[in-house]
């Protein structure tokens, strides 16, 4: 099975934070769903954990 080609570029990541320090923002990263979606995070937003054990228990 060979590697599948990726949904989008460094680049379009680079974009996305340039673009949101343009508007005034203060991106902290960003990260990439698994459809090609960049999504840029801000402030003290965490990544959100996707383990069903952390969502019971609070952690």
């Amino acid at each position: 099975m060979g590697a599948r080609r990726a949904n989008f570029k460094q680049a379009d990541a680079t974009r996305a934070l340039k673009a949101a320090a343009a508007a005034g923002l203060k991106p902290t990263g960003y990260r990439v769903e698994p459809g090609g979606a960049i999504i840029v995070m801000f402030g003290e937003q965490q990544a959100r954990s996707v383990n069903g054990f952390d969502e019971i228990y609070g952690t």
